[in-house]
């Protein structure tokens, strides 16, 4: 038998009882400290249990110091099969444990932020497929497809929210509790396994983080809602749940509750799962970068010397989030998405708008690890099906497709891949379960434009021009909708980028201006063409673009 302690922190609640399985549900009373914490020690043997805390309720929803039976807030496992969300508590060798999971590949180099190239995955659907006989949707399936993952050249995967949620499937936007692992995707070990696993390849993981709210039944809510959270939402349009108030300094204890509270958890996830980036969902709504500045801090402190990558989800996007004083290393670049896809599916032609999202410097951001560039993400429908609500199929939309790519791979910025994207998913996106499908892979134009990304990717990391700021604007047709631009580092790596945003093929097209003669190598189709002081002729597909390396 050991002495555990449970504790509540609940400063102005009057009082606290611990219930479990332990005690028969009977409740153990706590005692108040004045650090605001209740605790009391219960002797337990190793073993499993489960418990709540029974407790007044400061908020205004419930009859004044009505007790209510509550979720432990910091619950590191939660079990749903009963409906009453108890936390679970495992003992073993006299301690309070999480799992026995042993890390395998710490040791393993990861790359840094610059040389990211990012790959948006929700484990629920990521791994299955409606053909699929075996049951999918955890981390161990996404496991099985990591080879596929390396196949591609990604070397970073940022999860979409895998804290509790009610239920089965979600999104994960409606986090109920913000240390327990959605327990439908697997066990804590689960995903310490398939974060090593990413390692193990080089690849790091960035965790999509909900900070701004929380879902409606979140134990906080529950004890003192007006401790935490807003007493009521400050953007009634795009409110979510509760929202965390980071501005409420409680004297008496000389402490704010919110930030302490979303302190603890992402030192907790960071630490326990070694995180190598954290995205924050809903910046702008969350409105404090006094907060943000703090806890990004945190998020490096507890991930130690390795690199960490912190991305705000700001839409609209803003410069400040991320230049000199701005609190995020990066932010996801939301005009380039609008821009790209109102391009490859010709919509609209607009040279200068296209200059500004190609080269976000001209946007006023200040290196390429502030933007995260994408074609898609889990807000928006596959270029797949944009094209299709335009009657636009088969070979005309997959060269389309592959124009996105090109301008995604080569712009300025860290690109990010929605799922499904590299080889034409074109399933419109749904809040209902929607498994990608993996049989597209055997058709011919499918498998063409993953080796598409692939080669694009891998040209990435071959030719470091791409990990730069550096970008000109080489040549500028708006008659003919062609923009030519040129990437280049210090150390002689060249490439320079042609796109024709018209549905004419333009035969012996003249690009003049190229950075220097010689002979280059157009990296798609695979040939050699020589540059001579007036540039170089070329052919022009139809929503093509050509990507000329030097040699």
């Amino acid at each position: 038998m050991a002495s555990i302690e449970f504790n509540l922190f609940a400063p102005y609640n009057k009082g606290a009882a611990l219930i479990g399985s332990f005690s028969n549900w009977e409740p153990i009373e706590m005692e108040k400290g004045d650090d605001g914490y209740f605790r009391t020690k219960v002797e337990l043997k190793d073993g499993e249990y489960q418990y709540k805390f029974r407790v007044q309720s400061k908020s205004w929803f419930f009859e004044e110091d009505q007790w209510v039976d509550v979720t432990d807030p910091y619950a590191t496992d939660i079990d749903e099969s009963t409906g009453q969300d108890n936390g679970v508590v495992k003992i073993k060798d006299g301690e309070r444990i999480l799992d026995t999971y042993v890390w395998q590949h710490d040791d393993k180099p990861l790359p840094p932020d610059h040389e990211l190239v990012i790959y948006e995955m929700h484990i629920a659907d990521f791994s299955g497929g409606e053909d699929d006989p075996n049951p999918r949707g955890q981390y161990k399936h996404a496991i099985e497809k990591l080879d596929y993952i390396t196949e591609l050249g990604i070397n970073a995967i940022e999860l979409m929210p895998v804290k509790e949620y009610p239920g089965e499937y979600s999104w994960g936007y409606n986090p109920r509790f913000f240390f327990a692992t959605e327990s439908s995707y697997g066990s804590t070990a689960d995903l310490k396994r398939f974060v090593d696993e990413c390692h193990a390849r080089g690849i790091r993981v960035i965790l999509d983080g909900i900070y701004n709210h929380s879902e409606a039944g979140s134990p906080l809510t529950q004890i003192d809602h007006d401790f935490w959270y807003h007493h009521e939402p400050r953007d009634p349009d795009n409110n979510w749940g509760p929202e965390f108030n980071y501005e409420f300094y409680d004297e008496k204890l000389e402490t704010y509750p919110a930030r302490k509270f979303i302190g603890e958890t992402v030192r907790y996830w960071v630490s326990e799962f070694h995180l190598d980036g954290i995205r924050y969902d809903a910046a702008r709504q969350m409105a404090n970068y006094d907060f943000m500045h703090w806890i990004v801090q945190e998020a490096k402190n507890a991930a130690g010397a390795k690199p960490f990558y912190n991305i705000a989800e700001h839409i609209p996007e803003t410069t400040s989030i991320t230049n000199i004083d701005g609190p995020m290393d990066g932010c996801w670049h939301d005009s380039f998405y609008h821009c790209i896809k109102e391009h490859v599916c010709g919509d609209k032609f607009d040279l200068e708008q296209l200059k500004d999202v190609i080269d976000c410097k001209r946007q006023g951001f200040m290196g390429a690890t502030n933007v995260v560039n994408y074609l898609s993400n889990h807000d928006h429908d596959h270029l797949m099906v944009e094209l299709g609500n335009r009657q636009i199929f088969d070979e005309e939309a997959f060269r389309r497709v592959k124009l996105g790519a090109a301008l995604l791979m080569t712009a300025v910025g860290v690109p990010l891949i929605w799922m499904g994207e590299e080889f034409g998913e074109y399933k419109p996106k749904t809040p209902d379960a929607s498994k990608i499908d993996w049989t597209l892979l055997g058709n011919d134009l499918n498998h063409g434009l993953f080796d598409y990304f692939k080669g694009l990717i891998n040209l990435r990391k071959n030719n470091h021009a791409l990990y730069t700021e550096n970008i000109d604007f080489i040549h500028e047709n708006p008659e003919a909708k062609v923009l030519a631009f040129s990437r280049w580092n210090d150390e002689g790596s060249r490439v320079v980028v042609v796109a024709n945003f018209s549905e004419n093929f333009l035969a012996g097209y003249h690009v003049p201006g190229f950075p220097s003669g010689g002979t280059w190598h157009e990296w798609t189709a695979n040939y050699d063409v020589e540059a001579g002081d007036d540039g170089i002729m070329t052919d022009l597909g139809p929503y093509e673009a050509k990507v000329f390396v030097w040699q």
